[in-house]
């Protein structure tokens, strides 16, 4: 850790030594850990890849194996993908299958949204350029208003390429004029990527894909969907255009019943994986009885993951940090988003940190009985955000250096008990918000009502003002 952790971290041991504490973080490991994965026990069917397999193989060995895009349009309920170690340079696959996709052993596969670039012409005032056929411009937002966002918000942050030299991601700019050295810009009406570094003897990665799977309710590859969730370990998932993974589902825009949602995709884990440099979303995730486990969620242009509409679902022991790294003024970002009526969502034991001008963890719209325990959340705006929502238990969490730890808004029934806040806030909001002509009105009309926003309780709670 870098000193600017290691202070509030040192204050925290030293008043845990003159106060008992019931529950607190763990202190880690956060985030992947390398292990060595078996053959899953009692795999259907098991396919080995590599990045260079042959596309017309079987993949039942390891001496010939096939290729990513060739076994997942194979893949049955109850089968096992085995990557060997390497760089898969591929994406946009679709699959609706209950299966395990894993490494092979303690090898580590990278699956890369992008494509090395060539082809460079030089041009006068040192740019260069060259051309490329996958761009992905993308209209503004419609909340976007030309008036009041044309200055911190320029229109070319919504579209979702990405430029990496050396593994360094680029900024985006508008105009060649622009450039220096640390940014690119795009003329996409005659498909030109720009940069103001020689790329001779430089690695140069332009994205080529939008996601790298999507796991599908439609049918696909000749299969219905099995309604099951898959399992994914071990994989590294990074440099994708828009997000590295979305599990589909129905997502209500209504006020719903919890029996209503969350059915399409059942008992998906995600463990010891890694999704970082998305353009926007690092997943976007739903399905009861989902776990994410172990991963790092790094690098994306707004959120990390998404959890969506979602019941009985686990996230624990995950490193979440440096999301937002677009910066888009006027819209609302977090490093986690659990929103529309999810019940009984549980964050224990993650570690958030490091989030530009964003919430750490944030339930919103309708969420019923959240659990948050454990949590270490470092340099956010609000750590802990739960709005328009009705029940949760926050106990054991510490809060270092946001502008509010917790903040309950428009919501009931919040117990904050036994949290450690080190130059942090909290906060108890309630405002006239309701679904009476308001532009969302299922949004107010899913959390208690105005006069049903009570409820909360806060209570032997640890608050330190550290003098640096």
């Amino acid at each position: 850790m870098n000193k600017r952790r290691l202070i509030p971290l040192g204050s925290f041991l030293f008043l845990s030594l003159i106060r008992p504490i019931v529950a607190a973080p763990s202190g880690g490991p956060y985030g992947p850990l390398q292990l060595e994965y078996a053959i899953p026990a009692g795999a259907r069917t098991v396919y080995f890849l590599a990045p260079d397999g042959d596309s017309d193989a079987k993949g039942a060995t390891l001496e010939k194996p096939t290729t990513l895009e060739s076994a997942i349009t194979r893949v049955v309920t109850g089968d096992a993908i085995i990557l060997r170690g390497g760089v898969y340079r591929t994406g946009d696959l679709v699959f609706n299958q209950g299966i395990t996709i894993q490494p092979y052993q303690d090898e580590q596969p990278v699956l890369k949204g992008t494509r090395i670039a060539t082809g460079w012409e030089a041009l006068s005032g040192g740019l260069w350029r060259t051309k490329w056929d996958t761009l992905f411009p993308l209209p503004p937002a419609p909340w976007w208003r030309l008036h009041r966002h044309i200055h911190d918000t320029p229109l070319y942050l919504f579209n979702n390429d990405m430029v990496f030299i050396d593994g360094r991601l680029l900024k985006t700019k508008g105009y060649p004029a622009e450039l220096d050295e640390n940014s690119y810009c795009i003329d996409y009406e005659n498909g030109y990527v720009y940069v103001r570094t020689d790329p001779t003897d430089r690695l140069v990665e332009i994205t080529a894909y939008d996601n790298a799977f999507t796991r599908t309710t439609d049918p696909v590859h000749g299969r219905q969907s099995d309604k099951k969730g898959f399992t994914m370990r071990g994989i590294i998932l990074t440099q994708y255009a828009y997000r590295a993974l979305e599990i589909e589902g129905y997502t209500p825009e209504q006020v719903s019943l919890e029996s209503a949602h969350g059915k399409d995709v059942v008992g998906t884990v995600i463990e010891h994986c890694t999704m970082s440099y998305c353009s926007r979303v690092g997943a976007y995730l739903r399905g009861d009885n989902l776990v994410v486990r172990h991963c790092l969620v790094s690098d994306t242009g707004t959120e990390g993951l998404f959890i969506l509409s979602s019941n009985d679902v686990l996230l624990e022991k995950n490193l979440i940090t440096r999301n937002n790294e677009e910066g888009i003024q006027g819209y609302y970002a977090t490093a986690v988003k659990i929103w529309n009526q999810c019940y009984r969502v549980t964050c224990n034991d993650n570690l958030v940190i490091d989030i530009n001008n964003s919430s750490g963890i944030w339930y919103d719209v309708g969420n019923v009985d959240g659990v948050f325990t454990n949590n270490w959340i470092q340099n956010t705006t609000d750590g802990f955000f739960f709005e328009i929502s009705k029940g949760v238990i926050c106990t054991g969490n510490v809060f270092v250096n946001c502008v509010r730890g917790t903040r309950v808004l428009n919501s009931s029934n919040a117990k904050v008990y036994q949290n450690t806040y080190v130059n942090s806030g909290a906060a108890f909001e309630r405002t006239p918000r309701s679904a009476v002509g308001d532009h969302f009105d299922w949004h107010p009309a899913s959390g208690p009502d105005v006069d049903e926003r009570h409820g909360h309780e806060f209570g032997n709670n640890l608050i330190v003002v550290h003098k640096d």
